[in-house]
């Protein structure tokens, strides 16, 4: 073995594999110290995405039309909704301005 190849295992074994720069501190993800989450379905491109980092975005539906809800409404009726809950990855979510891209000082700032 020569003395080069010698000295750079020698240094591989100090130093170990280069880690890449960590861009979040969460990794981008909410689930916390959980382990594993499970997978959700993108409600745009139809991706598997874990649900820790899946953003959700809840609507809620009438059940009855807005022309005939409306007139029922003023005569005192109630009526309950449907929520709906949908998943996006982030790409989607992006694309559809759920989230927005923000730089590195905004994404260091608490609130």
């Amino acid at each position: 073995m020569s003395q080069l190849t010698f000295y750079l295992i020698q240094l591989y074994i100090k130093w170990g594999k280069r880690k890449m720069p960590k861009k979040r501190k969460s990794g981008g993800r909410s689930k916390g110290s959980k382990g594993r989450s499970k997978m959700v379905q993108c409600g745009s491109c139809g991706a598997q995405v874990p649900r820790g980092k899946a953003k959700r975005v809840t609507q809620y539906k009438s059940l009855v039309d807005w022309s005939l809800g409306k007139e029922l409404r003023a005569q005192g009726a109630y009526f309950t909704r449907q929520r709906v809950d949908k998943y996006y990855c982030i790409s989607c979510a992006v694309h559809r301005r759920i989230v927005k891209v923000r730089s590195k000082i905004t994404r260091h700032q608490k609130y």
